[in-house]
């Protein structure tokens, strides 16, 4: 004989909701005996030998408000209730203590809405069933039951709001369904069949179909546990619907070599094991020992901190009730999944999902085991976090709130603390810039000894990086190379230039073919240069750059641009005991001779020109090979004087042979003029001495 059990078998949510919430009213009531009674409005759910037991303990069953003495405890059963009863219980003085199943909960809010709003509703299930009674309460009684198809053939509506009880089977909800959209009706069809019937059928259907005869284990007033047996039934044949093991006609049973056993919503797990023990006492099954060993392990809870699996039985986006294979199902609430903004439970997961989650509570007061996704998934990401401090690798967190010293950011569900000084490779003044980045980090220590304290650093991933695009950057550079950078700042002595991620320096000497005594003279901070690699040191990281390498040497091109005779501006940049040395443009000087300043005599050149000075010269000789240039200034001066004379001297020209004979000794007079070059010619073969100190002008 082989015995299988359908999986979804036994107690669902709801039901094991109000009777853990009814024992645990009655043993709170039993320790305070002078307290008044704890009554239930109705059999707490459809199982005779349930409510037995919770009548032993103390719980009185009552069809009768007017029977429950003011004060005293009353517990509305899964199935629901009526608006009317909580008005009607509270007016009398009564506490309400609430185990509606949280799904028929929510049948009673959607028809109470649809109520307010003017809808027609219909409620597909049995009129006789205090869950439909329940539900039609919260509309002010005025919705259409419909129980099969023929009822909706009288429904004269020409919109409906449609609900259905949550036993009911979906066969019957379609067939309701095609009659009413056969009539034209409009229809806003809610399925509220619970999940976690529609699973038991399914299951139930599926063993009856590879079975040779099914035993059905429930309550005759129990509606899920009559269309289960009627569901078996119609796949197999030889079913059996028994309230207890008592009942069970072994002698027929055991005419079966496959024997599949389904048990109703309200049925418990004692009761399934009682019937399976039963039968495997008639004749030796090999497979007994299995079956015995499930019905043990489903009384067996878990406990705090243990990593459970199961399967999904009902979802919406308040809760997930998990089948946990055990007499509690386990409860998993929005608070303890990740959810991303605007995502909602359904979004996550589906009724027959298989997943894992860690018990963070036995008990969570409703009769379930809560469950949390987060703490499994935060250890999880803790052994992340491990790994990517052992094995060095990068990790991304976001930032959530500042703190003393520095940013707690969370890896996933897992928080650590980024230091000050690690969130960046700049000076950071204040960390709340980063609030709500993602940062990618180093795990840089781990503390298992104080609860998990993990440090992460983003300056070690941003100097990573630096590293590697300075390796990039090394590997495509040469010397002789023309690159664009960035000018960032200056020193006395040069330039530091951005090259994409690393400097060079821009020596000040480099920077032009003139003389500069800072680089801002040319250049300004921010601005983008092209510049010669002169000379690179990849082990030092030192890199030196040319500016003026990217135009050509003046004297290269002088034949160019000047000729002797040629009048050129200037500006003074030296004065020297034998003259002043013009720049006539950056990295090319010529030297006006004392003796070619003015018309006059010099003695003290300093008193005729002044350094920055803006002058006009003629271009006297250029020797290109010893790199110089003679120019002068009275030659300019006399020439702009000879074009003004005539016009000023023109009257008195022709008196001024008789009136002034004297003239005649100007000669003798201004003899000295004539021996002018005799008294020059020293200092001017001197020059080529003394021209070597404007090469160390820098330093003076």
């Amino acid at each position: 004989m082989i015995i299988k059990i359908a999986e979804h078998s036994g107690f669902c949510f709801g039901v094991k909701q109000a009777i853990e919430t009814a024992e645990n009213v009655i043993s709170e009531h039993a320790a305070h005996p002078g307290r008044s009674g704890v009554y239930s409005f109705g059999p707490l759910i459809h199982n005779q030998s349930v409510n037995d037991d919770l009548t032993a303990k103390g719980l009185i069953i009552t069809d009768d408000l007017d029977e429950i003495p003011e004060g005293s405890t009353v517990i509305v059963r899964s199935h629901g209730e009526p608006e009317a009863f909580y008005e009607a219980a509270e007016a009398r003085g009564l506490k309400i203590v609430d185990a509606t199943c949280p799904f028929v909960a929510k049948i009673h809010k959607l028809v109470s809405d649809a109520s307010r709003a003017g809808k027609n509703i219909i409620i597909a299930g049995d009129r006789t069933h205090p869950e439909v009674k329940g539900i039609n309460g919260w509309c002010g009684g005025n919705a259409f039951i419909c129980e099969n198809a023929e009822d909706a053939e009288h429904f004269g509506g020409d919109s409906a709001f449609i609900v259905c009880q949550t036993t009911s089977k979906k066969e019957t909800l379609d067939s309701i369904i095609n009659v009413l959209s056969e009539k034209g009706i409009s229809l806003e069809i809610n399925n509220t069949i619970c999940s976690a019937t529609t699973e038991r059928q399914k299951a139930a259907a599926e063993l009856a179909s590879e079975s040779d005869c099914m035993v059905v284990v429930g309550g005759y007033t129990s509606s899920n546990s009559r269309k289960l047996a009627e569901i078996c039934r119609n796949v197999c044949p030889a079913t059996y619907f028994i309230e207890d093991f008592k009942e069970l006609p072994l002698q027929e049973v055991c005419k079966y070599c496959k024997i599949g056993v389904a048990a109703g919503a309200s049925t418990p797990e004692r009761e399934i094991k009682e019937v399976v023990t039963a039968m495997s006492d008639t004749k030796e099954v090999t497979s007994m020992e299995d079956v015995m060993e499930d019905v043990e392990a489903s009384l067996r809870l878990p406990r705090s901190g243990d990593i459970v699996k199961g399967k999904i039985d009902q979802v919406d986006d308040n809760q997930v009730i998990v089948n946990l294979g055990c007499k509690k199902d386990g409860i998993l609430y929005p608070n303890e999944v990740s959810l991303e903004e605007g995502q909602k439970l359904t979004d996550l997961f589906k009724v027959g999902d298989e997943i894992e989650a860690k018990v963070i509570k036995t008990d969570d007061n409703d009769g379930g085991l809560l469950l949390s996704k987060k703490k499994l998934e935060i250890s999880e990401h803790w052994n992340e976090i491990k790994e990517a401090l052992e094995n060095k690798s990068t990790i991304d967190v976001k930032v959530s709130r500042v703190v003393k010293g520095g940013v707690v950011a969370f890896y996933k569900e897992a928080s650590g603390f980024i230091p000050l000084s690690q969130l960046s490779n700049r000076f950071v003044e204040s960390a709340d810039e980063f609030l709500g980045q993602v940062l990618s980090v180093k795990v840089t220590r781990v503390d298992e000894r104080r609860g998990n304290r993990a440090v992460f650093s983003h300056r070690a991933v941003l100097s990573e990086e630096r590293q590697q695009k300075v390796d990039e950057i090394w590997e495509t550079l040469n010397e002789g190379d023309i690159v664009e950078g960035t000018v960032m700042r200056f020193t006395e002595y040069g330039a530091f230039i951005d090259l994409g991620g690393i400097d060079g320096l821009l020596h000040i000497s480099e920077i032009s073919w003139g003389k500069l005594r800072h680089p801002s003279e040319v250049l300004k901070i921010g601005q983008k240069v092209n510049v010669k690699i002169l000379s690179m040191n990849k082990e030092k990281g030192k890199i030196s750059l040319g500016l003026k390498q990217t135009t050509p040497e003046p004297w290269s091109i002088i034949d160019e641009k000047f000729h002797v005779d040629d009048i050129v501006k200037g500006k003074v940049v030296q004065l020297k005991e034998y003259g002043a040395f013009i720049e006539l443009e950056p990295g090319l000087d010529g030297l006006v001779h004392i003796s070619e300043v003015a018309n006059k005599r010099v003695n003290n050149i300093s008193e005729e020109l002044t350094v920055g000075q803006e002058v006009t010269a003629k271009i006297l000789d250029i020797d290109s090979e010893r790199k110089r240039i003679s120019l002068s200034l009275k030659d300019v001066a006399g020439a702009e004087d000879a074009e003004e004379a005539p016009e000023e001297e023109a009257a008195p020209v022709e008196e001024a042979p008789a009136e002034e004979a004297p003239a005649e000794e100007a000669p003798v007079e201004e003899a000295p003029v004539e021996e002018a070059p005799a008294e020059e010619a020293a200092p001017e073969e001197e020059v080529p001495a003394e021209e070597a100190a404007p090469e160390e002008t820098p330093a003076e």
